[in-house]
């Protein structure tokens, strides 16, 4: 239940981009092309699965050497590193993909998705030391975030490129709100209806 609770809760009612407003910048840059926001997403859930499990034993280890003030450091030389290992691999691999992304994907270093997702691993399991959560609901709410993190930005990413797609083929939309003022607009309008989500869990 713990674990369909934070899922849930941070997929929906809390969902990064349109509640935590983070990610924004590859958000509104990437979804007008569907196959370069598939590939971002897909991107960012590998490097936010295998960092958030890896933040997860170094927050454990920080805490054991009493260290737990490096743990942005730490967190960003994770998150880099596989970021990195990622971009050799898509170059090499799959390069129409790398053309597509472009600077986003070195960006993933920098998102504010997974940074924000270590971030909050380091401070669930510091309310596993402080005694506030039982090894059991902390491991919950940490597998929970991990997944539900990147799911949450790969659907609203998803569903954004088609609603970019719609206005960008409208020809009534005003000269003054073309191009990033109608994409906010229509993201403020995405706010609300996930802010129905609220009190759900």
């Amino acid at each position: 239940m713990v674990f369909l609770t934070t899922f849930i809760s941070s997929l929906l009612v809390n969902n990064v981009i349109l509640s935590g407003t983070k990610g924004l910048c590859s958000y509104i840059g990437l979804s007008k092309d569907k196959k370069a926001t598939l590939g971002m997403s897909i991107a960012l859930i590998v490097v936010c699965v295998l960092s958030g499990l890896i933040s997860w034993g170094l927050a454990a280890l920080l805490t054991l050497i009493n260290a737990t003030y490096l743990s942005t450091i730490v967190s960003i030389l994770v998150i880099a590193s596989f970021v990195q290992l990622l971009e050799i691999f898509i170059k090499k691999f799959l390069p129409s993909l790398y053309k597509s992304l472009g600077i986003y994907l070195p960006l993933i270093t920098t998102n504010c998705v997974v940074m924000g997702l270590a971030i909050s691993i380091f401070s669930t399991y510091a309310k596993y030391i402080d005694g506030t959560l039982s090894s059991l609901d902390s491991a919950l709410t940490i597998l929970g975030m991990i997944l539900a993190y990147p799911l949450g930005y790969f659907m609203v990413i998803y569903v954004f490129a088609f609603i970019q797609e719609r206005i960008q083929n409208n020809n009534e939309t005003p000269r003054g709100f073309k191009g990033a003022a109608i994409a906010f607009i229509a993201t403020a309008a995405m706010c609300l209806a996930i802010y129905g989500f609220t009190g759900l869990v």
